[in-house]
C-alpha cells in the first residue's frame, strides 16, 4: 500500500453541483460561495461552465461569475468548455485554465451531448490546439467509469480507450467520474490500474458520486494505488440530470476527513470548509449532505 504523502483536492461544487439546481442561485452567492472556498485552502476550484443558457440556465452567468470572485494567486478557477465557441468566451472572460468532458459509455455520450464518442474526442481536438495557441492548460473528464445508466458495466478497457485519447491530445490531467456512483472498491481499484497502464498515474484524477455510499471506500481503494488528486462537491451539492436517482459527488468535507484521518496533506481548513457548504445550503434551504458536517454542528472541532 502505497498512500501519497499530498491529495490535490479539486473542488467542483460550484460548477458539477449547483448546474442541476431547479432553481436560479444568484450571482453573488455564487461569487461568495466560491471566495468561501477559497478562504479554506482549496487549490483548485471548478468555478463555471461556459455552455448554452439553453441547455444549462444555471450557468448563464459564467462571464460574470469569473469577474466577480476574488481570484487568489494559489488557486485555480477552471471551467468546462464544450466546444470551441465556449472556449472562445471563457477565454474572453478571462478564464485560466479549461475542461473538456467525455465518455466511456457510447449510449451515455449520445444522451449527454448527442454525439458518439468519437466524435465528442473531434470536437475537442480545436480546443486543445487553441489551449495550447493561449498557453491555457485543458484538463479532460471521463464519465460513467465504473457504469453507464443506459448501459450497465463499463469494460476499464473503454474507459482506457479514452483516457488515453484525451491524454495524447494534450490533456494535462485526467478526471476518472463515477457518474452514477454504483462503483464499489475493487472495480474502482481495477479501471484505474486499467487507466493507469496506458495513462500516467500522476495524470489522473478521481471523480466518484456517493448513490450508494461507496465514495469514500472508493477513494481510499484508489488512494492506495498512489492517485493523489480527488473531486469533490462542497457539501454534496449536484447529480445527474441523465442518471435517474444518482446523488451529488461526494462531499468535500467528508474527503477532508478521511484524508486528515489518513495524515495526508491537503493544505485545506476543515471549519472553514465546512462553513462554506453550510452558506451554499442554507441558502438553498436544505441541510448539508455531508456526514462530517452534519456531525459537527455546533462543535469547533472534531473527535478523532
Amino acid at each position: 500500500m502505497t498512500l501519497p504523502s499530498y491529495v490535490k483536492m479539486v473542488e467542483v461544487g460550484p460548477r458539477d453541483g449547483l448546474q442541476n439546481e431547479p432553481s436560479q442561485v444568484p450571482t453573488a452567492v455564487k461569487i461568495e460561495l466560491i471566495n468561501h472556498l477559497s478562504d479554506a485552502g482549496l487549490p483548485v476550484i471548478e468555478a463555471t461552465s461556459f455552455v448554452s443558457p439553453k441547455w444549462v440556465p444555471q450557468m448563464g452567468d459564467n462571464a460574470a461569475v469569473l469577474a466577480g470572485i476574488h481570484r487568489k494567486p494559489d488557486v485555480s478557477y477552471p471551467v468546462l468548455t464544450p466546444n470551441l465557441k465556449g472556449f472562445e468566451n471563457a477565454v474572453a472572460a478571462g478564464a485560466g485554465e479549461v475542461a473538456v468532458f467525455g465518455a466511456a459509455s457510447e449510449s451515455f455520450s449520445q444522451r449527454n451531448i448527442n454525439c458518439s464518442i468519437g466524435e465528442s474526442l473531434e470536437r475537442f481536438a480545436p480546443i486543445l490546439a487553441a489551449a495550447t495557441q493561449y498557453q491555457i492548460p485543458v484538463r479532460g473528464y471521463v464519465s460513467c467509469v465504473l457504469g453507464c445508466p443506459y448501459e450497465g458495466n463499463i469494460a476499464p478497457t473503454a474507459v482506457a480507450d479514452v483516457a488515453e485519447r484525451l491524454y495524447t491530445m494534450g490533456c494535462y490531467e485526467i478526471s476518472l467520474g463515477d457518474t452514477i456512483g454504483v462503483g464499489t472498491p475493487n472495480q474502482a481499484r481495477t479501471m484505474t490500474e486499467a487507466v493507469a497502464a496506458r495513462v500516467p498515474l500522476n495524470k489522473l484524477a478521481v471523480h466518484f458520486h456517493d448513490t450508494y455510499g461507496q465514495a469514500l471506500a472508493n477513494i481510499y481503494a484508489v488512494l492506495q494505488l498512489g492517485v493523489a488528486v480527488v473531486d469533490s462537491s462542497v457539501a454534496g451539492l449536484g447529480g445527474c440530470p441523465y442518471a435517474k436517482g444518482a446523488s451529488g459527488n461526494v462531499a468535500s468535507e467528508d474527503v477532508l476527513y478521511l484524508l486528515n484521518g489518513l495524515g495526508i496533506e491537503t493544505g485545506v481548513e476543515l471549519p472553514t470548509l465546512i462553513a462554506a457548504g453550510r452558506y451554499i445550503t442554507d441558502f438553498l434551504g436544505r441541510p448539508p449532505n455531508s456526514k462530517v458536517s452534519q456531525a459537527l454542528a455546533g462543535h469547533e472541532q472534531p473527535c478523532y
